[in-house]
């Protein structure tokens, strides 16, 4: 007689190797079709060759297929290990289209591997690199140094800063995947194949006609960047298409600690060069010092990996904030020299040989030049950003203004006046329009725009009495609310959303 245990499990087994799971049926289908039909499918997802010479990777997104139901997000965001609230792929809405034939469709986004990426330009670290073969721009996570200027950078708002690790990441296109013959995370989860990888030219007379759908999508000119992603539909898109979120008010980041940094190191710096014209030299050049310094420690709070804080000049060849923490912080020890100098004779007796005394005012002068430089460089961080709020006129306005009137404050009442008076002028131009900036700031951001102008007024009525130390004190409350505004307003180029 059978054992009856031995039975049941054969019988198992055997339903087992009947059973039609979802792979028994593919891998059924897949023997019976044809060498060439199975090929086709397969590349329908990614490329089975590398890219040529003048070619690299890209995405590809058939608007006509993508539902908008957030699988690529969900795909992207399990596999890459990415914490709670942050993302690498996000789902947006676009409108269109007249009251009779309205249109709206949803767009999938992600990074758009750009053939000129800014936020490899104008990273001061080098932490990101660009595959000489798949063109797939890559963040380096153990070089960065939570900066952030790369999010400033990005006119697709896709470097996300992870406070939790103190740095920025990114999509790198799943490239170890792709390196294994395997479809990004974003690719294998779409249900409708919507997201796809494609070989694209990279020659410059090419890129326009591929990218004319994206600019359309972004509202952002794709001469800058040179994105890859095409965004492709057998349906025209509508003239008048505009983000879902477009019209929504974001304040943006205060960035606390580089209000800091731009106040302090120009107030500084304003009244070392007023030290050079007042009978008040010492004092002036002490508490510019004072100024100064605070303002360089103050900007490694802004940072999320300060240890790393070394690597800043190793983008000097490209990156605007690489020569500004260079020339700002070189300036520092020339400006301190004198000081140093006296503070040595007055507690030591000591006096500095005879070959080097008179080179102390020649550094200082120096250190002042450098530190000019580096206001400079100050204002094209912002101005290489292309954003609207951060145009030259109103970065190189209202820093050098600020450097200006601290110098007017201690040597002349009157081009203080006007000095003061023609910044505040340049920045209530920025409250004119339906632009999201001037909304901003006539909006949610009203109470800092109150301060602003409270603190200024205090300090033109106290200029004018001829108060100037106190006057400077409510000059330089009035340029922290300003420098918040100059950070909180600004324009936010980003890839469409949903509407809030």
């Amino acid at each position: 007689m059978p054992d009856p245990v031995s039975t049941f499990l054969a019988e198992l087994l055997a339903d087992q190797q009947r059973l039609q799971t979802p792979v028994a049926r593919a891998s059924a289908i897949h023997d019976v079709q044809t060498g060439a039909f199975r090929g086709e499918r397969f590349r329908d997802l990614i490329p089975l060759s590398a890219p040529g010479t003048g070619e690299q990777y890209a995405f590809q997104v058939d608007l006509d297929s993508c539902s908008g139901c957030k699988a690529c997000v969900a795909g992207c965001h399990s596999l890459n290990g990415l914490d709670e609230n942050e993302t690498w792929r996000d789902v947006g809405l676009v409108l269109g289209g007249e009251a009779a034939h309205p249109f709206q469709q949803t767009v999938t986004t992600a990074c758009h591997h750009c053939e000129d990426p800014a936020c490899l330009n104008g990273c001061p670290v080098l932490a990101y690199e660009k595959d000489p073969i798949t063109g797939v721009v890559a963040h380096l996570d153990d070089q960065c140094i939570g900066c952030s200027y790369c999010v400033l950078k990005c006119p697709y708002d896709v470097p996300k800063y992870n406070e939790r690790l103190g740095i920025v990441r990114k999509c790198d296109m799943c490239h170890g995947r792709l390196a294994a013959g395997e479809a990004p995370a974003c690719v294998q989860a779409c249900p409708t194949q919507a997201i796809t990888i494609v070989t694209v030219s990279t020659h410059r007379s090419e890129t326009p006609t591929l990218n004319t759908q994206l600019s359309t999508i972004s509202s952002t000119p794709s001469d800058y960047t040179r994105p890859t992603t095409r965004y492709v539909s057998k349906n025209p898109l509508p003239a008048n298409l505009a983000a879902a979120d477009a019209s929504t008010l974001r304040p943006q980041h205060a960035h606390a600690a580089l209000i800091l940094l731009l106040v302090f190191t120009q107030v500084g710096l304003g009244l070392l060069i007023s030290s050079q014209l007042s009978a008040l030299d010492s004092r002036l050049s002490a508490l510019g010092l004072a100024f100064y310094l605070a303002g360089l420690i103050a900007s490694v709070a802004h940072l999320g990996q300060p240890f790393r804080a070394w690597r800043i000049f190793l983008g000097l060849r490209r990156s605007w904030l690489s020569r500004e923490a260079v020339l700002l912080g070189t300036a520092f020890p020339l400006l301190a020299l004198p000081s140093v100098g006296a503070c040595l004779q007055a507690m030591f007796d000591f006096s500095p040989p005879a070959i080097i005394a008179p080179l102390l005012p020649l550094a200082h002068l120096s250190g002042i030049a450098l530190a000019a430089l580096g206001v400079a460089c100050s204002a094209m961080i912002y101005i290489d950003t292309r954003r609207r709020f951060w145009r030259p006129s109103q970065s190189f306005g209202r820093m050098a203004g600020t450097v200006a009137i601290t110098v007017f404050a201690f040597a002349s009442i009157p081009l203080t006046l006007a000095a003061l008076t023609l910044k505040l002028a340049l920045e209530l131009v920025t409250l004119i329009g339906s632009g999201n900036s001037a909304r901003l700031q006539r909006g949610p951001l009203s109470p800092v725009l109150s301060a602003r102008l409270f603190f200024a007024a205090g300090a033109l009525t106290l200029f004018a009495i001829n108060a100037p130390l106190i006057a400077l004190s409510w000059f330089i409350l009035g340029e922290l609310a300003e420098r918040t505004l100059f950070f909180k307003a600004v324009d936010s180029p980003k890839m469409p959303g949903m509407p809030s």
